[in-house]
């Protein structure tokens, strides 16, 4: 049969898994008919074909988990539109504990389903083995069940989504391979097959294990890593029918029924990865088996199903998957304008297809997707993601440990050190614990505290943690402390039209004189924050930007985007420049002896200076709610300029960790966590750092909403339980919120955390927050809890005035 390309194309779809099926069905479900889906062999014969296919709604994050959960009620429309099934077999899913840090983590687990509107249970021995008869339970302390956990059968799902892009208009061929993506000036132009050329803006690269491949016929990087996959089907037993699906992942194993057999499947702790072209480009492609390595999982799920102990290895499934550094999907654009991705779903393309297809055309058509994206858009990896090595090590690093336990502020070590501050070869001198974050080296806390009389928080919260944050908590309150935060994204923007774009991009006032900081956010259209940052004019046609260390790129992207038409350049300097944050009362004691120039400027101010031969430019802004300065100096001085500062023992070194604390106590905002773009800064209580005048994007929605949930200071009770995020916060008996973010704060002597509640509870209601499974009271507190009327960071004299806390009764 011959094969005819269109000559042109709305968008054009490289992949025909179920990712690519589902992008195709839900453009098309957008009014974007005139699309072309390209597959070089038949549907699923990629990385789908092989799935395992398991669906587990409780994801990581909220994000993930709406996304399969969305998958899920697409089953019925799409049975309905085509008449097709698509496989769905909702039998219910069991995740098991047989040691108490895994209890700890389903009870955790628990509470975060309760955030995400999930019923998962959790159920001890007896209610574990009455629900699944055929386990051998007898090392099991207790189980999770999610009743809407299930399985599906790859192909029904892509053959139902292709089918309901067809319907729609949709045009799918198979047998066309894409031989080059053409690009002018960064943007896509065509797409260049073995049948033809197809002239288009918008190319979307679901090509599995391969888009790392396609991804470089468009000069994009897309970290996706091929790595082997096994699993196996036994030979036939009734006993296997009734089982749901169900993980063990303290055995690294998992099953379901598969026919008259058991799946069987695990994450082996040595696999390999699989780069060769020839593997990426056949269809079905298979490796050998090689149980050796599959011992484990297969003696391991022998034990927890006796009767799979007389039975055999009847197939053997040994194929490529698509992994990513950190474990996250792959979705968005790229620095190719045009140029979109949906990979690297490691092992859970199926559970969420529905959701890749939803957000990734809410994206491309309206620009917006519904959800947050964050920990899933590519543009949160920097340059580096682009080395195969680097890719490499951290991925086999992600998937070595899949089904570990996760301690909150757990550190891994694949893949560094990477990128190093001026100052790191200080830090182990100085007994540094270090943490990584999008590839930098930096200070969690210093060893010089440790013997500080500090109470451990309880459970999980006091695992990676230490007496010297509290310790550099008091010595920056009482003195001052130097904290290292070169690893902040930096972004010069420049040119003739600066002020007019950053007036529209910003929602605060930035067109203001030289030597001027503004905090600000920048709005998307539904006026949800893409970033928070500072803004200091440093000319009339100079701005910088200072913006979180793992929000460089996605920042330096959302500018470009919208410079269209504007005279300006947009540079990221991250790398150019160092930065070092003198703060605490003491901060001008330790300045104002190395300086010949004056120190009068004020708050939210910048000017250069000389520190000792260092020149530097010294703004007035605080992250910690105290008096100081955020240094900055020419990469090849900030070593020296941090000697200078440690010369009096005035200053002493301190961390990310004592920053995080401090900053609770004074309210200031994270992004990512406390403020997304599915938040506004009327609901993040942000409204002063918006301008009343004037036009930006996003004001117009803004000004039309009224805000139904706000963001809440909460106090618990007790002092020496912690959140760690996603815990659920109920009023009455009722789930009404979620933690954002929480910890000890050291200067007030209180548990804080915040969250998102209905706009009518405030100030001093009281609350339940749900901590792994138990519910500890809390009260809504008025914010600041530290500083109230912000003296310190103004003047830095005088007491510290702190917000009386007052806890529930």
């Amino acid at each position: 049969m011959e094969i005819t390309v269109p000559e042109r194309a709305r968008a054009v779809v490289i992949g025909g898994g179920v990712a690519g099926c589902s992008i195709a069905y839900h453009l098309a479900r957008l009014g974007w008919t005139d699309i072309v889906l390209v597959e070089q062999h038949e549907l699923t014969e990629g990385t789908t074909w092989h799935s395992a296919g398991f669906v587990g709604q409780l994801r990581s994050t909220i994000t993930q988990t709406k996304m399969i959960m969305y998958s899920s009620s697409l089953y019925a429309e799409l049975r309905e539109r085509t008449g097709l099934d698509p496989g769905w077999r909702g039998v219910g899913g069991l995740r098991l504990a047989t040691t108490p840090d895994r209890v700890d983590e389903l009870r955790r687990q628990v509470s975060s389903a309760t955030t995400y509107g999930l019923d998962l249970h959790l159920l001890d021995r007896a209610e574990t083995a009455a629900l699944a008869p055929a386990l051998d339970v007898a090392d099991v302390l207790a189980a999770g069940w999610l009743a809407g956990d299930g399985y599906l059968e790859p192909a029904r799902l892509a053959e139902a989504l292709a089918a309901g892009a067809r319907q729609l208009g949709a045009t799918l061929l198979t047998g066309v391979r894409v031989d080059a993506i053409e690009t002018t000036d960064g943007e896509v132009r065509a797409v260049v097959t073995t049948h033809g050329r197809i002239e288009t803006s918008t190319v979307v690269n679901a090509a599995g294990a391969a888009a790392g491949s396609v991804g470089r016929l468009a000069g994009a990087a897309v970290p996706v890593v091929p790595i082997r996959h096994q699993y196996v089907v036994s030979s036939p037993s009734p006993s296997f029918a009734d089982l749901p699906t169900v993980r063990d992942p303290d055995h690294i194993v998992y099953f379901r029924p598969e026919g008259d057999g058991l799946l069987v499947g695990g994450y082996i702790r040595d696999t390999e990865t699989c780069w060769e072209s020839s593997t990426l480009a056949s269809p079905r492609t298979l490796f050998e088996p090689d149980l050796g390595k599959f011992d484990e999982s297969w003696s391991n799920a022998r034990k927890r199903v006796p009767s799979l102990r007389p039975a055999s290895i009847a197939k053997v499934v040994h194929g490529p998957e698509a992994f990513t550094p950190d474990g996250e999907f792959l979705l968005g654009e790229t620095a190719v304008r045009g140029f979109w991705v949906a990979a690297g779903f490691c092992v859970h393309g199926l559970a969420a297809a529905g959701g890749v297809g939803k957000v990734m055309a809410e994206w491309i058509v309206d620009g917006l997707p519904e959800w947050d994206m964050s920990t899933m858009d590519i543009r949160r990896f920097g340059a580096f993601s682009g080395s195969r090595s680097w890719a490499t090590a951290k991925a086999l690093d992600a998937y070595s440990r899949y089904y570990d336990i996760v301690l909150p502020h757990q550190e891994w070590t694949a893949a560094r050190p990477l990128r190093r501050s001026p100052v790191w070869p200080r830090l182990s001198d100085a007994g540094a614990a270090l943490g990584e974050k999008a590839g930098w080296e930096r200070a969690n806390w210093f060893g010089w505290g440790a013997d500080v009389s500090a109470a451990r928080p309880r459970g999980w919260a006091g695992r990676n943690w230490s007496p010297s944050i509290a310790a550099e908590c008091a010595h920056t309150t009482a003195a001052a402390g130097l904290f290292d935060q070169s690893s902040f994204a930096k972004l010069d923007v420049r040119g003739p039209d600066a002020a007019t774009f950053l007036s529209w991009m910003c929602a605060g006032r930035v067109d203001r004189a030289p030597g001027t900081v503004t905090y600000t956010q920048l709005l998307n259209a539904r006026a949800g924050i893409e970033a928070d940052l500072t803004v200091t004019r440093l000319a009339p046609d100079h701005f910088r930007l200072v913006t979180s260390t793992a929000s460089g790129t996605r920042d330096a992207q959302w500018l470009r985007r919208h410079a269209t038409g504007h005279d300006v350049s947009i540079v990221d300097v991250t790398g150019a420049y160092g930065c070092l944050c003198l703060w605490g009362p003491h901060a001008r004691d330790v300045l104002a002896p190395l300086t010949d120039d004056p120190l009068d400027f004020g708050f939210m101010k910048a000017r250069d200076l000389f520190v000792g031969s260092v020149p530097v430019l010294a703004q007035r802004v605080t992250f910690v709610g105290e008096f100081g300065w955020e240094l900055y100096a020419g990469a090849e001085y900030t070593l020296t300029l941090w000697d200078l500062l440690l010369r009096s023992g005035v200053a002493r070194p301190a961390g990310y960790r004592a920053i995080d604390s401090m900053r609770l106590e004074k309210g200031y905002r994270v992004w990512g966590s406390d403020i997304t773009p599915e938040t506004t800064p009327a609901e993040a209580g942000l409204t002063f750092a918006v301008r009343t005048d004037g036009d930006f994007l996003g004001r117009e929605a803004l000004l039309a909403a009224t805000p139904r949930r706000r963001l809440r200071c909460l106090v618990l009770a007790d002092p020496s339980t912690a959140c760690l995020g996603t815990e659920p916060v109920r009023v009455d008996g009722v789930p009404v919120g979620r933690v954002t973010s929480g910890g000890i704060g050291y200067r007030v002597g209180a548990s804080i955390a915040y969250a998102y509640l209905p706009a009518e509870v405030t100030v001093g209601a009281e609350v339940e927050v749900g901590v792994f499974g138990a519910w500890e009271r809390a009260t809504v507190t008025a914010e600041p809890l530290y500083d109230p009327d912000n003296t310190r960071v103004r003047d830095g004299a005088g007491t510290t005035r702190s917000r009386p806390v007052r806890f529930a009764s």
